[in-house]
């Protein structure tokens, strides 16, 4: 079941096309990838996804409806979350109050009950606090809950960043670079634990530079180039596709990787 769809988007600034005519689905735990040079509106198009942007034309369908143009706060409601490329982590706070934050939108007790410190609002927020914890231990990452997330490693706070997305409960997931500025072994962590909230029925768009993760993980891959779609297929077709090579390498590059 397509649980998100983009239809013929495009959005431009100052009269510049950054997006032009393009158009994707996802059903529940699939992985797409949306790969491309630097450049070609990969970051964009998840604006547009994700609410905070508006484009010139298109669609996107979340959960078989329209929700084109609703702003980030409601599509979150409606079961889309996302993380960015930068590390938005709030350092002093402990890794759990991290994940915590990510849960409000499941939260049921108003202001009122907040401001009269009502018996509801301490069984909620231990509840938020268990919900937290079983999340950071689905990242890998219980026996950090103490701990101020600044002093954690940087490949820690990506998957902290990715269990407070997951807080909100969503159906798909945006994740905007989750590997970058990784090492080795801690791509190696996010490959797994992408793969664990795809198995979890969860559907995942990827905007990612690091190939190999991108080929090992993805159902399918939609590539872009200056803003338009190149090829959408699967990663053995996009690794074989001589058009995807030139748009990476050039026409030299492209030629070079043909006969090596």
């Amino acid at each position: 079941m397509t649980i998100l769809s983009a239809s013929r988007i495009g959005i431009s600034f100052g009269g510049i096309k950054a997006i032009d005519d393009v158009s994707f689905s996802v059903s529940e735990g699939q992985i797409l990838s949306i790969i491309g040079p630097n450049g070609a509106g990969k970051t964009t198009l998840f604006n547009v996804i994700s609410g905070l942007y508006r484009a010139d034309q298109g669609e996107v369908g979340l959960g078989g409806q329209n929700v084109t143009g609703l702003p980030p706060d409601d599509l979150a409601a409606r079961g889309l979350s996302r993380t960015f490329q930068n590390l938005q982590i709030f350092q002093r706070m402990t890794a759990a109050e991290n994940v915590m934050v990510g849960r409000h939108l499941r939260e049921r007790c108003n202001l009122f009950a907040d401001l009269f410190r009502l018996p509801s609002v301490t069984r909620q927020n231990e509840e938020t606090h268990e919900a937290a914890l079983k999340l950071l231990d689905d990242v890998g990452l219980r026996a950090s809950a103490r701990a101020p997330a600044g002093s954690l490693s940087y490949g820690a706070c990506k998957r902290i960043e990715i269990a407070r997305a997951l807080a909100a409960e969503p159906k798909v997931l945006l994740l905007d670079e989750p590997a970058a500025g990784c090492n080795s072994v801690e791509t190696d962590e996010i490959d797994r634990l992408i793969r664990k909230v795809a198995a979890s029925g969860i559907a995942i768009v990827l905007v990612e530079h690091d190939m190999k993760l991108v080929m090992n993980i993805s159902d399918r891959i939609l590539v872009l180039n200056r803003g338009k779609p190149l090829l959408e297929g699967t990663p053995r077709e996009v690794r074989n596709d001589p058009a995807v090579l030139e748009a990476y390498l050039g026409k030299h590059g492209a030629r070079e990787a043909a006969r090596a």
